[in-house]
């Protein structure tokens, strides 16, 4: 998880409208936002998915922001947070789980059957690919999502 903090010169209703505004416009978003307490404002930004497949390519990192205000009163201190998406770090943690526990069996065991080894080898080898590829994706999904942010915030 990131997180991006920054203050801007607007109140939080303002900036509120002004990301739903353009996020809307995109009709890629799904943008939802509530109000939390007095004169502070949560929301939620992720990409639509249209079929179940496009969470491997599109959906992997979910935005929750949070707009709160500051002393001064045209000021909005504005703290985002970045999450990789829950399925894929199961994906991950289910292949590396289950290669890791293949091996500590058939150690238990005192198996010498190769396939066994290398069917778990390989499942831990599925894991650690996909988490390498996945944090690369991840980074670059969290810099887009910054610099689309900060085009709508004219930051």
């Amino acid at each position: 998880m990131k997180t991006w903090e920054f203050k801007m010169e607007s109140t939080p209703s303002i900036i509120s409208e002004k990301l739903n505004s353009s996020l809307e416009s995109f009709n890629g978003f799904v943008f939802n936002i509530k109000n939390d307490k007095k004169n502070s404002i949560s929301f939620k930004i992720h990409k639509r998915l249209q079929y179940a497949w496009y969470i491997i390519y599109h959906n992997n990192v979910i935005v929750n922001g949070r707009l709160g205000g500051t002393e001064t009163k045209n000021a909005t201190k504005v703290e985002i947070t970045f999450k990789q998406h829950f399925l894929w770090k199961l994906v991950i943690f289910t292949h590396l789980f289950l290669g890791f526990g293949f091996i500590i069996a058939l150690i238990a065991n005192n198996n010498t059957n190769i396939a066994i080894y290398t069917f778990a080898a390989v499942l831990i080898a599925i894991g650690v690919f996909l988490w390498s590829k996945l944090q690369k994706k991840y980074n670059r999904n969290v810099q887009e999502y910054k610099n689309l942010i900060s085009e709508i915030l004219d930051l």
